[in-house]
């Protein structure tokens, strides 16, 4: 099993780390300039591109307005379809349910479709503690859980790996973990891909259980449905004898037309790809096809806190494309792990901090400054999510949360600057003494901010001086 993001550093911290390798920047501009460049040609061929965007957006706020709505007629219709339905407030909760869902099936592992949501409240792990492995059946996602490493990308959680790296991870791993790799193995994509689908088919025939997240959730039918590229979701979401998914409360939408411009939006954002490879839905059970117990749990976990935020709740409308971390300068040179969680880059900055609120942890109040604010995250989001404001707005949020007590040195300058501003006579004071104090910042006031930045030498005479001297500028 991979490891957890439970008490990594501070995001400058992590991020000066993974500046220092070499190897994880090349894989990194390798891999998002790649995706970025398949992304433009695809989203190019679309004449009405933004009016796509502005109806994505649109099916998404719409829902996220009337949730409590959505959320029960989603309820009613999966029940009718014949799917139970749990509610859960937290991580725990969650967890606990699908771990009772699986003993009560004496199921001592479970297959997984690839879920973001299901790492976020560290089911893996959450279930290993009851004797039940988590299987992950996504290539990437396989690659990380047999490196016992973490994720660090949405749509390609292996992206900071190369294909040398990842024979070796199954050459080590996979006979830890059930079928071994073969001793001829070799590093051409097609022969690892084939080495992952032997090693992953034994596995799909023989669990009972399958446990999966859902793109979206349409609240009209009662469908899931899960946007995949390799077909391992398939396979978990049809062989096993037991469903569960675990769903983000943000993921209803209304109504079946309504995922239109969604899953046109989805494919060109994500992978570059006109539209996506497997498509799975499902609505409940149906007798003799397919799983004939379903469970679904709708999930909280802090997302009607991230409603309740005016400027925030935009990012509830996430879509889960990863475009916004494939052009982002930030995140191609440090990675997803400089992040701490399972959402890195923009949308993980805002994220983060959204779900789990502010001014408690030092790792999340580090993640809205984890940016340049040039935009660029903003101009490729499918459902036009205003990242660079959310970021600013929690910026604010940060500092509001450590408001009292000592100052910190910071605070104190501001102060002193903001005393000095208003007061005209002070200010003139101040002026003759700035070369020195420009000076003395630089040995021992702001050492840390000027590492980073220029601190411009102070003028041979001050404006007011010149003022003087040149009556206003006439002489």
């Amino acid at each position: 099993m991979s490891g957890t993001f439970v008490g990594m550093p501070k995001f400058p911290t992590a991020a000066k780390e993974a500046l220092g390798n070499a190897q994880l920047r090349h894989n990194l501009a390798h891999a998002t300039g790649t995706i970025r460049a398949k992304r433009a040609a695809v989203v190019g061929e679309v004449d009405q591109w933004e009016e796509l965007r502005l109806a994505g957006a649109g099916v998404k706020e719409a829902a996220l307005r009337t949730l409590d709505v959505q959320l029960e007629k989603l309820e009613a219709s999966l029940t009718a379809n014949g799917a139970t339905v749990h509610w859960a407030r937290d991580a725990a909760e969650a967890n606990r349910i699908v771990a009772d869902i699986a003993k009560a099936h004496d199921a001592d592992e479970v297959v997984k479709v690839k879920s973001m949501l299901t790492q976020e409240i560290g089911l893996n792990e959450a279930l290993a503690e009851e004797g039940i492995a988590a299987w992950e059946t996504d290539l990437a996602e396989l690659i990380v859980q047999l490196g016992d490493d973490l994720p660090s990308h949405i749509l390609v959680p292996a992206i900071h790996r190369n294909r040398a790296e990842i024979r070796e991870i199954f050459l080590d791993g996979m006979a830890k973990a059930g079928r071994p790799a073969p001793d001829d193995l070799t590093d051409e994509p097609a022969v690892l891909a084939a080495a992952a689908r032997a090693h992953l088919r034994e596995k799909f025939l023989r669990a009972k259980v399958g446990v999966s997240g859902a793109n979206f959730a349409v609240a009209d039918s009662g469908t899931l449905v899960v946007v995949e590229s390799e077909g391992n979701g398939r396979m978990c979401l049809t062989l096993p004898e037991v469903l569960v998914s675990v769903v983000g409360i943000e993921k209803v939408v209304s109504t079946w037309d309504e995922l239109d411009p969604l899953l046109r939006l989805l494919p060109r954002s994500s992978t570059g790809e006109r539209m996506n490879p497997y498509t799975s839905t499902w609505s409940g059970v149906t007798p003799g096809d397919g799983p004939q117990e379903v469970h679904v749990v709708l999930l909280d976990n802090g997302r009607t806190n991230a409603l309740a935020d005016e400027v925030g709740r935009q990012a509830l409308r996430c879509i889960r494309c990863s475009a916004c971390l494939n052009v982002c300068p930030v995140y191609e040179r440090t990675g997803g792990h400089a992040y701490g969680s399972v959402y890195p880059g923009p949308i993980g900055a805002i994220l983060n901090p959204l779900l789990k609120g502010v001014g408690h942890d030092e790792q999340v109040d580090s993640l809205p400054y984890a940016s340049s604010l040039c935009g660029a995250c903003f101009e490729v989001c499918p459902v036009r999510i205003d990242i660079p404001s959310v970021l600013v707005d929690q910026r604010a949020k940060v500092v509001d949360a450590h408001r009292g007590g000592v100052p910190k040195p910071e605070a104190v300058a501001f102060k002193g600057a903001a005393v000095a501003l208003s007061r005209s006579r002070l200010l003139g004071a101040g002026e003759r003494f700035t070369g020195v104090g420009i000076r003395l910042a630089r040995r021992v006031g702001v050492k840390k901010w000027t590492d980073a930045r220029d601190l411009p030498d102070a003028p041979q005479e001050s404006f007011r001086r010149w003022w003087k001297r040149t009556d206003g500028g006439r002489k």
